[in-house]
């Protein structure tokens, strides 16, 4: 059993002790901590904080505790049942609401739920936040309100349609080319709630084809949730036999887009933001934002278009951050990840799938035409398991050392530029483990370069 707090939220497998995985003790502690932190810090006169879930098994049980612990900490709830994590964002801002709870753990196994934390914007809490929070949690420095003073809760499930509404009124979503270019599209949505919004999307985007797969939002997850090729047979594999022009996949809470090409192979999940952004920046000239282990091919499309990229530190927040610094346009995660300003600064599928059929319907291309279009990286994911003997902190101080004569970037963990390549390092904030990132031209290299460096790391720990 596991339980792991984080500025990314409170995430752990289902059952087992209290404070040894996410049991219904944990979830009235964390919960009570987060509606004591928006008590002393929101500027709203709000009293609603809103409450949204993905399909998991445990979800409902879970959201019973959140609900009603907010209700004990005298806070009203707006329950928007079973919703997308950007759903949830914008109706933190439509309610205007002073803080919001999903209850979500993104593309961990159908064991695993976290409560992701909202701030009155609609967006994550900051790393200051999120330690406040958990500061508050570990001192049980919380009240709970008195009886005249319990607060009330409303369900209200129209957020969905008012989601795919705002979508469709993006100025760069064109309908009516999508609905012209007569797409047939697949969608695999693991059986949570993307297997609901996602069609209901196309259908509002003119698309009359859409194949579905593992769309029935059980919470038994078709697969291993997280959207990439190695849990992905099933729809690749459907793609190959020329049923559809291109493939969606989304995960568990809808803020990650995969894309599979018409021939069965994969889009790459860092190239929804590289196209998405290419086709923004085409029309909205203006600056872009990616992580430290996102791919090159946004800074170099950026600058095709005569405009300025920049990189911010792993974890949406930091994103954000560096996108309204920048005044970006367009940004987001090299893990299908794709943020738009203009509805909203979260990770946000739906807005993905509507700029990415809109963009197709243009070029009057295939998928993987506009791939071959696009700078031509590949990126190698490695993983160190932990183990309490190891020093996250030394090794990474060593690394930086090691490499001094190259351009190393240490504002999270430690990314190392070669020329022609670059390996980044850092401690991941939801699994005890250290991630090996790794770019190259061709994957042999950039696995090279992963597995050279891992071999370093391990012979560091030995």
């Amino acid at each position: 059993m596991s339980l792991i707090k984080s500025i990314s939220g409170i995430r752990g497998t289902i059952g087992g002790a209290a404070g040894n995985g996410l049991t219904p003790l944990d979830v009235v502690k964390f919960t009570s901590a987060y509606a004591t932190f928006i008590r002393r810090t929101t500027t709203k006169n709000s009293n609603t904080i809103v409450v949204g879930r993905d399909a998991r098994l445990s979800g409902q049980m879970v959201d019973g505790i959140v609900t009603n612990t907010l209700i004990g900490m005298g806070f009203d709830v707006v329950n928007i049942g079973m919703a997308t994590t950007p759903t949830t964002e914008l109706a933190v801002t439509w309610e205007n609401a002073c803080g919001g709870i999903i209850i979500t753990a993104s593309h961990n196994p159908k064991q695993w739920n976290a409560l992701k934390l909202l701030n009155e914007d609609g967006e994550f809490l900051n790393d200051a936040q999120g330690k406040e929070v958990l500061r508050i949690a570990d001192a049980e420095d919380f009240e709970y309100a008195e009886v005249d003073k319990l607060g009330k809760v409303y369900s209200n499930e129209t957020y969905m349609r008012r989601h795919i509404d705002a979508v469709i009124a993006l100025d760069l979503v064109d309908v009516e080319a999508i609905r012209k270019a007569n797409f047939t599209v697949a969608v695999d949505a693991v059986n949570s709630i993307g297997g609901v919004v996602i069609p209901k999307l196309l259908e509002r985007l003119g698309v009359k084809n859409v194949i579905k797969l593992y769309c029935d939002p059980t919470g038994n997850f078709g697969h291993t949730p997280e959207p990439i090729p190695q849990n992905l047979t099933d729809i690749a594999g459907l793609m190959k036999s020329g049923v559809a022009d291109v493939g969606f996949v989304v995960d568990p809470d809808v803020d990650r887009l995969a894309i599979i090409m018409e021939n069965g192979e994969f889009f790459v999940e860092e190239y929804t933001l590289v196209s998405v952004a290419d086709y923004v920046l085409s029309h909205t000239p203006g600056a872009t934002v990616s992580n430290l282990s996102s791919s090159r091919a946004l800074r170099d499309v950026t600058q095709a278009h005569g405009c300025t990229y920049s990189a911010a530190a792993v974890g949406e927040v930091n994103v954000v951050t560096e996108m309204k610094r920048t005044d970006a346009v367009i940004g987001g995660e090299g893990n299908g990840g794709v943020i738009y300003p203009a509805l909203h600064y979260g990770r946000d599928a739906l807005v993905g799938v509507a700029l990415f059929l809109t963009l197709l319907a243009k070029s009057g291309k295939t998928v993987s035409e506009l791939k071959k279009g696009y700078p031509q990286y590949c990126i190698a994911k490695n993983k160190i398991e932990l183990t309490p003997g190891i020093d996250v902190d030394a090794i990474l101080k060593a690394m930086k050392e090691r490499y001094a004569g190259e351009k190393v970037t240490d504002i999270d963990g430690v990314k190392i530029d070669f020329a022609d390549c670059w390996v980044h390092l850092r401690k991941s904030n939801t699994e005890p483990i250290i991630r090996i990132y790794s770019e190259a031209g061709t994957m042999e290299k950039a696995e090279k370069l992963g597995n050279d460096i891992k071999a370093i790391i391990e012979g560091m720990a030995k």
